[in-house]
């Protein structure tokens, strides 16, 4: 009977993970029918949409975030809007607010107007030029998933997600996010500039007269049930092991941090880090059709993951040490630990 229960078991998890398969491929190709180049990025962004977390992009303007993330809303029949962030936005703005409106008899009554914060995908464009009092309004609606409008309270449909992007150039007139903030991102993914072979598939489909229409592919119904088989993938304990000391070694004065640590970082990433790294991890052994998470898919997770809760300091900046420099001295550190321990 024990066998029988574990073969079954078995059948279930390979079901799971070819379904999660197909799903995942069919929103990426038809992503990809708009998008060109950029394959980590809508990666990233998809990761993050079946892992349940919400992604920080980070790029100049004009690598496509906004055409990526709209796209990625239609290919999942999901209810998209895009809020652009300016430093005179209220939290009203994007909450919504009481609206003074007439009736039938001549009279006025109040009427909730909800905001663009009440959809199932939000792009946040440039949200470090929002004050703080607007980015906390935000961060109520990725945490809790809900909004407070003076008495009333709207629970968030799910999924909902959140895809903010800032210009890593332009700091005037900014507010930059605090740790706090940054720390409810799943992720923060680098959109770098096209290869020359993309320019010329870019251009003809933006400047022909053929227009590129995404068609839905999925359902917000669907990727709620692929999130449940996300968090059904079992984590052995050396893979979580791994995932607590890779945290642990971005924090100064750690036991597993390496030197470049101790001298180049200020902050390191909190247990919200390890979190994010098992939820990825998850991700990536789905799509590499296994129904357990390895080491290999937590290293391959964390740069994405770490890189915006680990805070370098003056000394590093100074030497043009950036934080992937140090994730990367950190990986190392890690796997050398690991070969001298076998």
């Amino acid at each position: 009977m024990t066998n029988d229960s574990n073969s079954s078991g078995a059948a279930k998890a390979r079901e799971a993970a070819a379904h999660f398969q197909t799903v995942y491929g069919k929103i990426r190709d038809e992503v990809n029918r708009m998008m060109v180049g950029q394959a980590d990025v809508v990666e990233g962004v998809l990761t993050a949409l079946f892992a349940g977390g919400h992604v920080l992009l980070e790029g100049v303007p004009g690598l496509g975030k906004t055409m990526l993330v709209r796209s990625l809303g239609e290919a999942v029949d999901l209810h998209f809007s895009r809020i652009q962030f300016t430093p005179d936005m209220m939290p009203a703005d994007i909450q919504g607010t009481q609206v003074l409106v007439d009736t039938e008899g001549g009279g006025h009554e109040l009427e909730f107007r909800q905001g663009p914060l009440v959809a199932n995908m939000v792009l946040a464009d440039e949200i470090n030029r929002a004050t703080p009092k607007t980015q906390s309004a935000l961060l109520e609606a990725m945490q809790e998933k809900q909004i407070t409008v003076g008495r009333r309270t709207i629970k968030l449909e799910e999924p909902y997600c959140v895809m903010a992007t800032q210009n890593p150039v332009e700091q005037e007139g900014t507010y930059p996010l605090p740790e706090a903030q940054l720390d409810r991102f799943l992720m923060k993914l680098v959109i770098g500039y096209p290869k020359e072979e993309d320019y010329s598939a870019i251009l003809d489909r933006t400047t022909g007269t053929t227009e590129v229409a995404i068609q839905p592919v999925s359902s917000g119904a669907e990727i709620n049930e692929l999130r449940a088989v996300v968090r059904d993938v079992p984590v052995p304990a050396h893979a979580k092991q791994h995932a607590i000391r890779l945290v642990m070694a971005t924090q100064p004065g750690s036991d597993y941090a390496p030197p470049e640590v101790g001298e180049y970082v200020a902050l390191g990433a909190s247990p919200r880090g390890a979190q994010a790294l098992l939820l990825v991890g998850k991700v990536k052994a789905l799509l590499d059709g296994r129904f357990a998470v390895s080491t290999a898919d937590i290293n391959a997770a964390a740069p994405a993951v770490l890189r915006h809760r680990v805070m370098v300091n003056f000394h590093a900046l100074s030497d043009g040490v950036d934080t992937d420099a140090i994730i990367a001295k950190i990986l190392t550190a890690a796997d050398q630990a690991a070969v001298a321990s076998a």
